[in-house]
C-alpha cells in the first residue's frame, strides 16, 4: 500500500479528509521548502473550521482527547507535505518533530500525547517516519487547542 493511501486511511479513521482545503490563518507559509528541506508550520487539530481538541490536557481535555489531537495535527502536517511534494513517495524522511501540549498544572504526560503523532508518522511512512522529537508543556496555544505540532522533513 502506498504512503498516500496509508495517509488517506489514517485520516479517515480520525474524521479528516486529506483532499479538503487545510485552513491556515495569517501571512505565513504552511510549508517552506528550501532545497530538499521542508519546514511545516505549527498545526493544531483543526478539521474544517473546528479545532477538535481544546483545553488543557489533564483538565478540560483527557489524555485520549489530547492524543487524538496530536494524531490529527500529524495528519495535517503529512497532508501539507503531500500537497507540496505531489505525493508522500517523494518524502525521504521526517527529521524532527516538536509537539506542544497545553497542559494543566501537574500534567506530565506530554511525551505520551506526542507518542500518538509519532506512531501515526511511522504507521504512514515506515522507517522514514522515525524522527528526533521534543514534547513541551505550555500554558496556551492558538484557538484554545490542546496540541500544536511543527516538523521538519527532507524530500527524496
Amino acid at each position: 500500500m502506498s504512503r498516500d493511501e496509508k495517509l488517506r486511511l489514517a485520516a479517515q479513521s480520525l474524521g479528516f479528509d486529506i483532499e479538503a482545503e487545510i485552513r491556515i490563518g495569517g501571512h505565513y507559509l504552511p510549508v517552506l521548502r528550501d532545497g530538499d528541506w521542508l519546514f511545516v508550520s505549527g498545526q493544531v487539530p483543526r478539521i474544517g473550521e473546528m479545532v477538535v481538541a481544546t483545553g488543557a490536557a489533564g483538565a478540560e481535555a483527557s489524555i485520549e482527547q489530547a492524543r487524538r489531537g496530536a494524531a490529527i495535527s500529524a495528519v495535517r502536517c503529512l497532508a501539507l507535505l503531500r500537497k507540496e511534494l505531489g505525493t508522500l513517495e517523494q518524502l525521504a524522511r521526517i527529521v524532527r518533530l516538536t509537539v506542544f501540549v497545553r497542559s494543566a498544572d501537574g500534567f506530565g504526560q506530554q511525551s505520551e500525547v506526542a507518542d500518538a503523532a509519532s506512531d501515526l508518522l511511522v504507521a504512514v511512512l515506515g522507517e522514514a517516519g522515525l524522527h528526533a522529537r521534543t514534547s513541551v508543556g505550555v500554558a496556551q496555544l492558538p484557538k484554545g487547542a490542546t496540541v500544536e505540532i511543527e516538523l521538519q522533513a527532507k524530500a527524496a
